[in-house]
């Protein structure tokens, strides 16, 4: 600024020469608006917006400013903490009239940039917002935790050490660990093997000698890898113990209610399934379902034709093997010399006439598996040790091999004879009928549940009549037939009995006259028929009747069961003719 212009101005204003070395920016102006001073620290906050301010009105400097400075010099009121947002930076001004014996003859604005104090004060603000944060999560966390310097004191602990150990703060901040040891309030420091290992340690714990905790120390290092304090995590086992008691009971009891889930809607399924109404059945399926939750063998037990089978697969369906193989051997039906072979396999080339590729068994058919021994009580004695081998060891060697095979499967054995009785006289091993009889379910004869019978009849007719898109229901009187008979041949016999009707009656309803002789008599149809009440003619007529009914029955028309008895079909016509009557036919 030259100094011939400042002298023009008079000499109060000889000082402002001194002004323009200060740090803070200084405006100052005229009562005419006219800027007599805008000094180096001016020109650096605004970015040297104006090169050559002096002289110029204040609003064609700072335009912005020049409408509050008129106010001051109209009403000489100071402006203090005036905030400016400029792009560049925050400014702060304090504007105040400038008098000379009472009378304004001008206005001072000073300016101070904040931006970097702005910066710092938010910066302290974040890490004021991170300390309560962290501050929360502290007293917030379920584990205890306790801080201890580099010396080994005590700096603080949260609330959750206070409610695990019952200590208060007051009693262990600013107490060394080895005073805390000392005093007996706990029985081992973690935080001096921290500070010899330099690293995190995990040690067991006794508070006040009665409460067991799991204790870890973690050191923190500073810039030049000292430790300024150990973190100290403490977990209440007996908490911990409790939760995981209660874990295993809350499985328990999970385990028990899925097991029991399953359980009820494979019964209901199985009821479904085999048209169930009886109790006496009803307890058979629940024993089914149970035993389909394990892997041990079974024996199935009753008369020829009461559903030992279909009994077999169902549990087999209800087990966890149910998508692996189900195997049915009839034990009856394979003769003694092919036994061996079908049961376990054999090479190639291990006897005449065998495959070049060899074969497999029906127990390595069905690995992993359920294998469903039929008419078990048939196996010679021969097979009966190698069937114990197979069912103890898990394993078994084919035909001509020199190497056993392993095996997983599960064993159902059924029989319609006694094999205590058999075990008894020496003809079925005392130990394979142990091995067999883990687990025993006896399935009752039809006649002794006769509550299932209208039920089973009606499914039997509804499937039939389905599969022969046909249109037939039984008559009463039929029904009552069916429920007085005392079936020998069981299911398997009462479904026979039904199918036969079904196909011999012209109309929709089945009536008695289509039923076969021994349905008709009632309970007399046990008689012997041979007895004085029943004649030569008679029973051979009987015999006839009731072969061609089955033969129709099984083979679905009267020229295929014919064909298959190697009788003219023209006979089969005269023979149902005669058998029905002049009124019947």
């Amino acid at each position: 600024m030259p100094p011939e212009e400042i002298q023009s101005h008079g000499d109060q204003f000889k000082w402002l020469v001194a002004l323009n070395s200060t740090h803070n920016g200084i405006l100052i102006v005229n009562v005419q608006g006219t800027v007599l001073l805008y000094n180096q620290a001016a020109h650096r906050i605004f970015r040297n917006e104006n090169p050559h301010p002096v002289g110029k009105h204040l609003s064609q400097v700072r335009p912005e400013a020049w409408a509050d400075i008129r106010g001051i010099l109209r009403t000489g009121k100071p402006q203090v903490g005036v905030r400016i947002e400029l792009p560049q930076a925050t400014i702060i001004a304090n504007r105040n009239p400038i008098l000379q014996d009472g009378k304004i003859i001008g206005v001072i604005s000073v300016f101070q940039d904040i931006s970097d104090y702005e910066a710092i004060i938010s910066q302290l603000r974040g890490y004021q917002e991170l300390y309560r944060e962290l501050e929360a999560v502290f007293e917030s966390s379920f584990d205890g935790l306790f801080v201890v310097n580099g010396e080994g004191n005590t700096v603080r602990l949260n609330s959750a050490y206070e409610r695990i150990s019952g200590l208060s703060r007051d009693k262990i901040v600013g107490r060394h660990v080895s005073e805390l040891v000392r005093d007996k309030i706990i029985d081992r420091s973690v935080t001096m093997q921290v500070r010899k290992r330099r690293a995190p340690v995990t040690i067991m714990q006794k508070i006040q000698g009665d409460r067991n905790m799991m204790v870890t120390g973690t050191p923190v290092f500073d810039e030049d890898g000292e430790i300024t304090l150990v973190v100290i995590n403490v977990r209440d086992l007996t908490v911990l113990n409790q939760l995981k008691a209660s874990l295993e009971e809350t499985r328990k009891l999970e385990s028990l209610y899925h097991q029991s889930l399953t359980e009820q809607i494979n019964l209901d399924h199985a009821l479904e399934r085999m048209v169930i109404r009886s109790e006496a059945m009803k307890n058979v399926l629940l024993k089914a379902v149970k035993a389909a939750n394990v892997d041990n063998s079974m024996l199935l037990c009753g008369e020829s034709g009461v559903g030992k089978s279909m009994l077999a697969r169902i549990i087999h369906e209800m087990s966890r093997r149910r998508i692996k193989p189900f195997v049915k051997i009839n034990c009856g039906a394979i003769p003694e010399s092919l036994m061996e072979s079908e049961l376990f396999g054999y090479e190639a080339g291990a006897f005449t006439g065998a495959l070049p590729q060899g074969k497999a068994g029906l127990f390595e058919t069905a690995d992993q598996g359920t294998i469903f021994l039929d008419e078990v009580a048939e196996l010679t004695p021969s097979m009966q040790v190698k069937l114990l081998e197979v069912m103890d060891e898990n394993r078994f060697t084919r035909i001509g091999a020199t190497r056993p095979k392993t095996v997983d499967v599960r064993v159902i054995a059924a029989t319609n004879r006694d094999l205590k009785a058999m075990m008894e006289k020496g003809s079925f091993r005392e130990d394979l009928y142990y091995r067999l009889n883990v687990i025993s379910i006896d399935i009752p004869p039809l006649r002794s549940r006769r509550e299932d019978i209208p039920a089973l009849a009606r499914q039997i007719v509804q499937n039939h009549c389905e599969q022969h898109n046909l249109n037939k229901k039984l008559s009463p009187e039929v029904m009552d037939a069916l429920a007085k008979y005392a079936y020998p041949g069981n299911i398997r016999e009462f479904k026979n009995l039904l199918e036969s009707m079904m196909v011999m009656s012209e109309g929709e309803s089945i009536s008695l006259a289509d039923a076969p002789g021994e349905l008709r008599q009632g309970p007399r149809s046990q008689r012997d028929p041979l007895s004085e009440e029943t004649g030569f003619k008679q029973a051979v007529r009987e015999f006839e009747r009731n072969l061609i009914q089955n033969a129709v029955g099984r083979y679905g028309s009267v020229a295929d069961a014919a064909q298959a008895l190697g009788v003219h079909p023209a006979t089969f016509w005269r023979k149902l003719a005669a058998d029905k009557g002049p009124a019947e036919h």
